[in-house]
């Protein structure tokens, strides 16, 4: 089991910054490749990004590609994802999520995903 706490979502203008966090229990942890994903009022929960279990890989999806930055602390069983030159429409709730483990795995879509945190509002203004 994989408990999972996200924090760090708030509001903030066009081209601000913040930072998620997300806080995870439980022994397999560190073996798990981790993701983001977000979710608009009345549409899909889409895949953010993902980080590899040692954090040597990482993916991204396009909308997001050289504004977000994916990270992890394994010893500290943190993920991490830093969010940069906001725009409107990555206005959302924000879900942390541990993949399946697999020593290759970096999942991109639900259901490649076995434990949610709860979410966190992140509202980016123009």
């Amino acid at each position: 089991q994989v408990q999972l706490v996200e924090s760090g979502g708030g509001s903030v203008q066009a081209g601000g910054s913040l930072r998620l966090s997300c806080a995870a229990s439980g022994r397999t942890f560190s073996s798990r490749p981790m993701g983001w994903f977000r979710q608009a009022p009345g549409q899909e929960r889409e895949f953010v990004a993902v980080i590899s279990w040692n954090g040597g890989n990482t993916n991204y999806a396009d909308s997001v590609k050289g504004r977000f930055t994916i990270s992890r602390d394994n010893a500290k069983k943190m993920v991490y994802l830093q969010m940069n030159s906001l725009k409107p429409e990555d206005t959302a709730v924000y879900y942390c999520a541990a993949g399946w483990t697999g020593p290759n795995a970096m999942p991109t879509t639900r259901m490649e995903y076995a434990y949610w945190g709860q979410g966190t509002q992140v509202t980016v203004s123009s």
